[in-house]
């Protein structure tokens, strides 16, 4: 039989009886030890792994050991008002926030803030409707139609959910970029880099070319526990949130550089309209957090901050990912990132996004093939391409990644002439695997779009 063949060693890890005989009691008699083995793990009994969703808890063992340091006291007379700056642009923004916002961008070297107002909001995605409102309603951009919204594919995949949420008359999606014809009327292109899902960094696809569009910059990952910073973004509106930042999502804290004072007006006018600004709480707490995280930047090495360790982490996750499939490349790939000088830390070295972008052969769903071994994805149509890819989140529990890790190293392919050991059952082809566990095979009767995609099955 050609390529590799998988063996069948029967080791008795069935369910099977285990009988011990020859054990002697006081009166001389044998008796019989009967021990019962509990059944094989199945796919199907495994745990599911949730990398769909990005929830940054990659972050929580170094605040847990440095998190005392952010401890705030509120005080019951505090925050009773729903002003803090009436003076300010955003006149709901806690000036302590802004200057550690300012501050911090300033030591990472990330964006910059001279000339720029800044917006508060809960999260990024609230800003993200702040200024499509600010630029579909300028003097200068009012038109009969909607303005399309685009931005070159993949594209995080909430974009097109959150233009479409309100069916407004003001804008709406108007798909990939790279194929959007920007000659006629007024546009907004959204870049996000480094992008989600790929981890790409991007500039604008048709908004350069054209002179119509105007641009929004989300650079949640634009942080050095991500990627090499070679030099301060300077755009007209630039797109942060503490969750990328830090890895607190539950404080719901974002930020908006823009330097146009209009449109910083009109983002907080709908910030008034839709919330009446953001709980002074939540900023308080991320003033904090963002002034400890400066404070170690200016008092030790990049390697010793916050930053520093959380890309040493960020970076062995993918050094242990790139391990698992690299003997796969007949099963899936990865992209590969160029090492670029890092002006933060001083040195050389390889990106290390967020999330990881896997791409399958033709022919192959890649979220269903994560989906039938109990790994729960996000797929590719959901960002505008081919069901061939899927985004896995890298910034989830410890545990929860080496999970994925080891049930990933066991998805393997197999030659076609091994296909006459296999069994169907219930639409799944089970195998007699090696080392007494059982390879699994996806598709069924019906359908072979997943061909030869098997995962070996470890059993206690």
């Amino acid at each position: 039989m050609g390529g590799k063949k998988l063996h069948n060693h029967n080791n008795n890890n069935n369910g099977a009886v285990d009988t011990n005989s020859n054990n002697s009691n006081r009166n001389g008699t044998t008796t019989t030890t009967t021990t019962v083995k509990p059944p094989p793990v199945t796919l199907q009994q495994s745990p599911i792994i949730n990398l769909d969703r990005g929830d940054p808890s990659v972050f929580e063992p170094y605040w847990r050991k440095n998190g005392g340091k952010c401890t705030i006291t509120i005080s019951g007379h505090d925050s009773l008002s729903y002003f803090s700056d009436p003076n300010s642009v955003c006149w709901y923004m806690e000036p302590e926030l802004q200057e550690a916002i300012r501050r911090v961008h300033r030591v990472v070297g990330n964006a910059e803030t001279e000339g720029c107002h800044v917006v508060a909001g809960t999260g990024s995605t609230v800003l993200f409707q702040a200024a499509l409102y600010a630029l579909s309603t300028s003097s200068s951009s009012v038109a009969a139609e909607p303005m399309k919204v685009v931005c070159a594919a993949p594209y995080y995949s909430q974009y097109k959910e959150q233009v479409e949420l309100l069916q407004s008359r003001l804008y709406e999606w108007g798909g990939d970029a790279e194929t959007f014809d920007g000659s006629a009327a007024p546009f907004i292109e959204v870049v996000t880099s480094p992008n989600n899902p790929d981890g790409s960094l991007r500039e604008a696809a048709v908004a350069n070319k054209t002179g119509n569009g105007k641009l929004i910059h989300d650079l949640a990952y634009y942080w050095p526990n991500y990627t090499p910073i070679t030099r301060p973004a300077d755009y007209d509106i630039m797109l942060f949130t503490l969750t990328k930042c830090t890895g607190h999502a539950g404080s719901r804290i974002g930020w908006a550089l823009v330097k146009d004072v209009e449109v910083a007006k009109k983002m907080t006018t709908f910030m008034q309209i839709t919330t009446i600004g953001v709980s002074k709480d939540s900023q308080l707490r991320a003033a904090k957090i963002l002034d400890v995280v400066a404070e170690d930047c200016e008092q030790h090495a990049a390697d010793k901050t916050f930053f520093g360790e959380s890309r040493k982490l960020m970076a062995e996750r993918w050094e242990k990912l790139r391990e698992a499939v690299k003997d796969k490349k007949d099963v899936f790939t990865l992209p590969k990132y160029p090492k670029r000088y890092c002006n933060f830390s001083g040195r050389y070295f390889q990106p290390a996004p967020a999330f990881g972008w896997l791409e399958c052969k033709e022919g192959c769903d890649a979220s269903a093939l994560m989906k039938a071994h109990n790994v729960l994805t996000r797929g590719g149509e959901t960002f505008g391409v081919s069901s061939r890819y899927t985004r896995i989140s890298m910034i989830g529990r410890e545990e929860e990644f080496e999970r994925f890790i080891e049930r990933i190293s066991g998805i393997q392919c197999v030659d076609e002439e091994d296909e006459e050991e296999e069994e169907e059952e219930e639409g799944f082809v089970v195998m007699n695997g090696n080392n007494g566990g059982d390879v699994i095979r996806l598709g069924n009767e019906n359908s072979n779009s997943h061909g030869k995609w098997l995962e070996q099955v470890e059993v206690q």
